[in-house]
């Protein structure tokens, strides 16, 4: 395998991680978002239903695309704590979908999104350490998830 054939393939693999953990999130959503998120009181400022693929997609793609440019500074700089924080926050994306949306808890679903931002943003601290473009990468996904932990503490507010 040559090295720009090893390059393409390891971005598809990070990418790849990504698009699982977005089908994850996906089926753990589609769970109660046409059933019980419909009878929830939202606020004003909620995106409408259609918002939230595209710009997962984008997200997820963006992140994709952070980790395989930290993968490729690997002969250059220790990146293994960044990789294991990318891993943890991935992880925690995907938990905040199965915690708000399969068993329906707002209130545990807040609490996730804190520690998945500060992991969001401890990551992106790490990337761009790395690689400054693979930092840059993750602010889209640090402001969507800034925004949706308030939209959550708006949703726990006006469902006690």
């Amino acid at each position: 395998m040559n090295k720009l054939t090893g390059k393409w393939l390891s971005l598809i693999f990070f990418l790849g991680i990504c698009i699982v953990m977005q089908a994850v999130a996906s089926m753990l959503t589609f769970v109660s978002v046409n059933e019980w998120y419909q009878t929830l009181e939202k606020p004003s400022w909620t995106p409408p239903g259609w918002v939230f693929g595209p710009v997962w997609t984008f997200l997820y793609s963006s992140m994709g695309t952070a980790a395989w440019l930290i993968w490729e500074q690997r002969k250059c700089v220790n990146i293994q704590p960044a990789l294991i924080l990318f891993g943890i926050q991935l992880f925690l994306n995907g938990l905040w979908s199965g915690i708000f949306f399969a068993w329906q808890n707002i209130e545990a679903a807040l609490c996730e999104i804190v520690v998945l931002w500060i992991a969001i943003l401890w990551t992106m601290i790490c990337f761009w350490n790395v690689r400054r473009l693979a930092g840059v990468l993750f602010l889209p996904y640090l402001i969507w998830v800034s925004y949706a932990a308030l939209l959550t503490f708006a949703i726990w507010r006006l469902n006690p």
